[in-house]
């Protein structure tokens, strides 16, 4: 360790400021400098979350994407303007790492479940004493709000990015009891199609913004296509014979 300072990745839950943990919210208050994720001329929806709990003068520290859906993933262009941008992003959090300060760096969900931090985490977490907050899940938010049961004894669970193959997608879900389909975005045609090929579209429950006062559900086929915000999922429920 070469430094007295202290990374803390903070999982700031589904998006309902109530749904923090103690300790997130302890670390949030006692930081030095709270580090979040943002598009360009946006505030961040982590930071969002935590708003009433910044305490006067903290450090805050934006780490604004170079791109999100403007390019394709799977284009070089993208994943060296990634790659870049993380790079950058934990040369900014070390630095005031190694003045001595404690950031905490936020992180929409769980830190360690498809988030952003974890790209700092690897970075800069055998350099520094670092800890994670574990956060409630998108996923978990969601279902409970639904008020569905998703998986019960040998049940399996899949977590499928929308970002799939249509082809690939099909096959998962045709080849598990429930699954949770994150990515939605404009991905949500592609998603119905794979669903119905897998004949699980009527099954299929669709929610944005899972846990905020603005939450929305309907079941997928009732839907119409468009893209969908960035904070909403699929959830294909398991438990068939439930009792």
């Amino acid at each position: 360790m070469t430094t007295s300072g202290r990374l803390i990745g903070v999982g700031t839950g589904p998006g309902d400021p109530e749904l923090l943990t103690l300790k997130a919210v302890r670390a949030i208050e006692s930081a030095d400098v709270i580090a979040y994720f943002a598009k360009h001329g946006r505030g961040g929806n982590g930071k969002a979350i935590v708003e009433p709990l910044l305490k006067p003068g903290v450090t805050l520290l934006p780490l604004y994407y170079p791109v999100t859906t403007e390019i394709d993933k799977n284009d070089a262009r993208y994943q060296n303007l990634i790659t870049e941008f993380y790079d950058r992003s934990a040369r900014s959090v070390a630095f005031h790492l190694d003045a001595g300060l404690t950031v905490a760096v936020l992180s929409e969900g769980d830190p360690l479940f498809y988030g952003s931090y974890m790209h700092l985490h690897i970075r800069l977490s055998q350099r520094y004493p670092t800890e994670v907050i574990p956060g409630i899940s998108a996923m978990s938010g969601c279902w409970s709000l639904a008020g569905m049961p998703i998986v019960q004894g040998d049940d399996v669970l899949s977590v499928l990015p929308g970002t799939m193959t249509e082809t690939e997608l099909t096959r998962r879900l045709a080849d598990t009891q429930a699954a949770v389909i994150m990515k939605v975005g404009r991905n949500l045609p592609k998603i119905r199609r794979a669903l119905a090929a897998a004949g699980r579209l009527a099954e299929a429950v669709y929610v944005e913004r899972g846990t905020m006062a603005n939450a929305a559900m309907e079941k997928l086929a009732d839907r119409a296509d468009g893209d969908a915000p960035y904070f909403s999922l699929v959830l294909v429920p398991g438990w068939e014979n439930s009792r």
